[in-house]
């Protein structure tokens, strides 16, 4: 008998290693589980590297050099983590700055639900979404993590940013939609994609 505390993974290699038959099942969910941790991982690396740019960015020239590291430093990060773990990871919203961050249909159904857990008193520093996605293509592994707008984020993203870091938005950024917005609300998420 396993112990109830044991992960699935746990769990799985134990019974295999014990010579019981591992379910089709067992497989899946510690599949799941590892996808899970794997993705967890990828959002934790993008997000420190990504805030250690930006952070270097607004000692060296505020706002505006931190926009710009936005534009063309996150990206490659993202595919860096992304490479890195075989998985795809990239950050999307609802209100875009960057269009290449549009989400798709799967996206925007759990940023709603993040708005609405958000509005319902839910932490937004604790949302998190994980399903299998069945497509025509085959399946895929999904997971999400809300970001929440933080203080500092709302010197390129509140409702009273500065002339000069509008100018830069609107020259690097022409269709933005991302800002007005207040501390702790939903900012966007990372989204995470694994295919099977």
């Amino acid at each position: 008998m396993v112990p109830a505390k044991l992960s699935v993974c746990t769990a799985a290699i134990l019974l295999f290693a014990a010579g019981m038959p591992v379910s089709a099942q067992d497989k899946a969910d510690a599949e799941f589980q590892s996808f899970k941790s794997d993705a967890v991982g990828a959002i934790k690396g993008l997000a420190q590297n990504l805030k250690k740019e930006l952070q270097a960015a607004m000692k060296a020239g505020g706002p505006v050099k931190a926009i710009e590291v936005c534009n063309t430093v996150a990206p490659s990060i993202a595919d860096a983590q992304s490479q890195e773990r075989g998985l795809s990871v990239r950050r999307t919203a609802l209100k875009l700055r960057n269009p290449d961050n549009a989400p798709d249909d799967f996206e925007r159904k759990v940023l709603e639900k993040f708005v609405a857990d958000i509005a319902a008193g839910k932490d937004p520093k604790k949302l998190a979404y994980t399903e299998v996605v069945r497509t025509d293509d085959g399946t895929e592994l999904r997971f999400m993590k809300a970001i929440p707008t933080g203080e500092l984020c709302l010197k390129c993203h509140g409702g009273n940013v500065a002339p000069d870091v509008k100018a830069a938005i609107s020259k690097l950024y022409p269709e933005d939609q991302a800002t007005g917005f207040k501390a702790g609300e939903l900012r966007g998420a990372f989204s995470v994609t694994k295919k099977q």
